[in-house]
């Protein structure tokens, strides 16, 4: 049982990446882009997959569309996209190991979350609604932020909408794009690499895995 940090030994709140990071939606993503590449007859690879993780979807959007050679808009390319991922995240949620429960002990401490994602709201929405009532106190996702990650405004966001400041929150990630984002906006991040790697770098720590992390080693782990 973990034991609740005391006044100053605490994040003001956990601002928590979705793909990869809360879910292993990384290949629900990836199979969809291939089956798009398949139903147009275009050249798809891996490594194409791997450079979007992270990425604010109407930036992949464009890169798929010129990857692919396809007469379509960056946002038509992104529906589609997310016809397929929707579909997919309907019928199961692959959640990372130890997030769900340190969610939990985030919300037994009393710590609010955010759920800072740019994928859209109704990819997004399935996934909190699978969750207990309460767990997000609030979401930003990629089609209400006029600068997806790596800039800094997603999470700026969520802080504000949380009314706290970055500099006292602590930002979970899993990409390089997402660790830019939060450490421009001044959180502090921990990352913890999944599908691709994450280069050691000013301004986050990383592990391996959320397993065995409440929220005191959560805080221990990006303190000062």
């Amino acid at each position: 049982m973990s034991t609740e940090p005391g006044p100053g030994e605490r994040p003001a709140a956990v601002l928590w990446d979705m793909d990869g990071t809360l879910v292993d939606t990384e290949p629900y993503w990836i199979e969809t882009e291939f089956a798009m590449a398949e139903r147009y007859g275009a050249t798809w690879t891996t490594e194409d997959a791997l450079q979007l993780v992270g990425n604010d979807l109407l930036v992949s959007g464009e890169y798929i569309r010129t990857r692919m050679g396809l007469e379509l808009s960056a946002a038509e390319v992104v529906e589609q996209l997310l016809d397929g991922v929707v579909a997919r995240i309907t019928e199961a949620i692959p959640w990372r190991p130890g997030a769900r429960e340190l969610l939990a002990d985030l919300r037994r401490a009393g710590i609010p979350c955010a759920l800072v994602t740019m994928s859209y709201r109704r990819f997004a929405a399935p996934v909190v609604a699978a969750l207990e009532e309460g767990s997000f106190e609030a979401v930003v996702t990629g089609d209400e932020v006029e600068h997806g990650k790596p800039h800094p405004a997603p999470y700026l966001r969520a802080a504000w909408l949380l009314g706290v400041e970055p500099g006292d929150c602590v930002a979970i990630e899993d990409s390089s794009t997402g660790v830019a984002s939060a450490v421009a906006a001044g959180c502090r991040t921990l990352a913890v690499p999944h599908h691709v790697p994450v280069p050691p770098g000013p301004g986050h720590v990383q592990a391996a895995s959320l397993e065995g992390l409440d929220a005191t080693a959560l805080w221990d782990l990006v303190r000062p």
